[in-house]
């Protein structure tokens, strides 16, 4: 049965730290409470002043750990065309699927080199094409690493001549869906 992950958890995940345990997480939102509402009430002597102080100062960890996933997410975003433009040409050389995926750790990307250098430990320690891309989709946690790695799952079960076609119409839709969010984005700020 599959563990529960809590919103701390899959919050790390997102923010590609995912061997923080949660109770740091906690920690310093207690901590961060606890050292700005004593400072607060030093400084001016009124308790509400205080504790308004220290439950905004609690939820500042929190933040910048939605930052940095948010940060990490629109990297991602951004490097996902050219990762799948690797895949080709590293199928077109030869390659088999799994191998072009390890080479990304290599050749790829800079925010997808450590995820694809697990995937590479995982694929040559249990030989599983379907284990290593479970273990590159949870280290990735992110919305358009699920949608290549289920494409990446049907291509491998498929197979055929179409490996090279699905992964240019891949990248075909990425650079498409990266540049229809970011005319969204604009708009919306």
């Amino acid at each position: 049965r599959p563990a529960r992950t809590g919103v701390i958890t899959s919050l790390l995940r997102a923010a590609d730290l995912p061997h923080v345990p949660p109770v740091r997480v906690v920690g310093a939102c207690v901590g961060a409470a606890v050292v700005v509402g004593a400072v607060a009430l030093v400084i001016t002597a009124v308790p509400m002043a205080a504790l308004i102080a220290a439950v905004v100062a609690a939820g500042v960890p929190v933040a910048l750990l939605r930052r940095r996933a948010s940060q990490r997410q629109r990297a991602l975003r951004q490097c996902w065309p050219e990762a799948v433009d690797g895949l080709v040409s590293g199928v077109r050389a030869g390659l088999s699927l799994p191998e072009a995926v390890a080479d990304l750790s290599r050749h790829g990307p800079v925010p997808l080199r450590g995820p694809s250098a697990e995937f590479a430990a995982e694929y040559r320690a249990t030989g599983s094409f379907a284990a290593a891309l479970n273990v590159l989709e949870s280290r990735l946690a992110d919305p358009v690493a699920d949608r290549v790695i289920a494409s990446l799952r049907i291509a491998r079960d498929v197979g055929g001549t179409d490996l090279g076609l699905v992964l240019r119409t891949l990248s075909a839709l990425l650079r498409e869906d990266a540049r229809t969010r970011g005319e969204i984005e604009a708009r919306q700020s």
